[in-house]
């Protein structure tokens, strides 16, 4: 609702720097260069102030305040890898690797073997799932997917055995945490 009244806005001030003045019409053209100027110039202000509030007054999802815990090297290794081609199960269960994933720390045990089997899980999942449009037009896959390509492009460009950066692990996060919510939501 809040976009579609900041849409609303924004077609509104737009058109009215458009809107005809039959007042323009009687003035030499000095005035009418003047008039259209000013017009432009109130134009140019009203839109930077609807596009201001619009800014300012939605928040953003993916920027809001997520607590990235420390990195560690000791945890339980999964016996769950693979899918059970229920897509909620499948989601969670992805999302909770990759999270295991984010967190590991230089010199976590069987780091190498982890990261292997989370990439594999991760390309069969994004592959199965991306062929059905009622689950990939859902917004915790969207996210899941965004996801999945971070921590895959990781694993490409710097191997298995080297931890994420700080700044990569805390958008990692914030999208955990995004997918989390949606598939609460059955979303």
């Amino acid at each position: 609702m809040k976009y579609f009244i900041a849409i609303v806005l924004a077609v509104a001030t737009g058109s009215y720097a458009f809107t005809p003045n039959s007042i323009n019409t009687v003035r030499s053209s000095l005035t009418t260069t003047t008039a259209i100027s000013d017009s432009r110039r109130s134009f140019i202000d009203s839109s930077a102030v609807v596009a201001a509030s619009v800014i300012l007054g939605t928040p953003f999802v993916a920027s809001a305040e997520v607590v990235v815990p420390e990195q560690f090297t000791e945890y339980t290794f999964p016996s769950d890898w693979g899918l059970s081609y229920k897509y909620d199960e499948d989601a969670a269960k992805v999302r909770e690797h990759m999270i295991v994933a984010t967190g590991m720390g230089k010199g976590a045990i069987k780091m190498e073997d982890f990261g292997k089997n989370m990439k594999k899980e991760m390309i069969d999942f994004v592959s199965y799932y991306r062929r059905f449009p009622k689950v990939a037009g859902k917004p915790s896959f969207s996210t899941l997917y965004t996801s999945i390509n971070v921590l895959a492009g990781h694993y490409t460009s710097y191997g298995y055995k080297y931890p994420l950066p700080e700044k990569r692990r805390k958008r990692l996060y914030q999208e955990y945490a995004e997918v989390d919510k949606s598939l609460k939501r059955n979303r």
